[in-house]
């Protein structure tokens, strides 16, 4: 039965539902395409006098809540159609899938939503970087949520607590959630590491214009009402950057991207090994992000130096 905004297609009937997914298992030969170039216009790199920019929290948002927000639709949509899909009730999907929504929308709330919001500043970001990310994020939100929702495993066994071959058991869901806040816990932790570098110098720029400003109150009384008003003004900072030493960031650079991997990992674990949106979310975050770690370490060294940088890895100890 053909339900949704587009019948058949948001959310999917399975056959385009395969069909989506099959092309999307070549996401990796695109993502790739970034060991070829070195445009990357956002974050550290991002073109400060391109005309094409937006800014930079607005179009976080907007990039990266497509995901949830289509996961959402596509799991309420398809997972009140019946037809016979083995669950619970009726058809309905299981509890299991249930928690597994909310830990992607737990996810995407911070990483979202909230992200955005407490960074002490965000570079623009390109038109054409933001496209990509909405592309991506609804494919992934669109597969994720139909899966969850009704293209689920059929085995019975499964949800219903018998052992099965190719699906996880509730040990391995455990182990898979336990996995998800771990990595997900560590990728704030690394997260508010980033955002502590530009609030020191945030605070150090204010401590030097406190200075600046007493020293100008002492040569000149009548500029009181100047410096009044500067004090008034809150600091800002665009980009400032330096090498974190907390955590993870000792012995690697982008501990935040490994961390992100593991949550992810911890998702596709808790679905079950045959859950393959879940195990080509991670796949493509990995094909994604390891040549931007990469480059990141090259930029690292040459603005740092590579005494400074010293042995930590691009972003997997001991591998790269």
């Amino acid at each position: 039965m053909a339900v949704g905004l587009i019948p058949g297609y948001f959310p999917p009937s399975k056959e385009n539902y395969d069909l989506l997914l099959a092309i999307w298992k070549w996401f990796p030969v695109f993502a790739s395409i970034q060991w070829l170039t070195a445009f990357y216009a956002m974050g550290k790199t991002s073109l400060p006098t391109s005309r094409l920019n937006l800014p930079g929290r607005w179009a976080w948002l907007t990039m990266e809540s497509p995901g949830f927000v289509t996961l959402l639709y596509n799991y309420f949509a398809l997972s009140r159609v019946g037809g016979g899909i083995v669950g619970e009730e009726n058809g309905s999907p299981p509890w299991r899938n249930k928690v597994l929504v909310a830990l992607f929308v737990i996810h995407y709330a911070y990483r979202a939503v909230v992200y955005p919001f407490i960074q002490p500043s965000m570079s623009p970001i390109h038109a054409i970087m933001w496209c990509f990310a909405i592309v991506f994020q609804i494919v992934n939100g669109t597969l994720i949520g139909s899966w969850l929702g009704r293209y689920h495993n059929y085995d019975y066994n499964y949800y219903h607590g018998a052992s099965s071959s190719s699906s996880s058991s509730i040990v391995q869901f455990s182990f898979g959630v336990a996995i998800f806040y771990l990595g997900l816990a560590a990728n704030y932790y690394h997260d508010e590491e980033l955002r502590e570098i530009r609030r020191r110098e945030i605070r150090r720029r204010e401590k030097l214009e406190l200075v600046k400003q007493r020293e100008e109150k002492g040569e000149s009384g009548n500029q009181n009402g100047k410096n009044g008003e500067k004090k008034k003004k809150k600091t800002t900072i665009e980009k400032h950057y330096e090498i974190p030493t907390a955590g993870l960031f000792r012995y690697v650079l982008y501990p935040h991207y490994l961390v992100e991997w593991v949550e992810w990992f911890g998702f596709w674990m808790a679905c079950g090994w045959d859950c393959a949106p879940a195990m080509m979310f991670l796949v493509n975050e990995v094909f994604s992000m390891l040549p931007r770690a990469v480059r990141g370490k090259r930029w690292y060294v040459e603005k740092f130096g590579r005494e400074k940088v010293g042995r930590r890895w691009a972003v997997i100890p001991g591998v790269w």
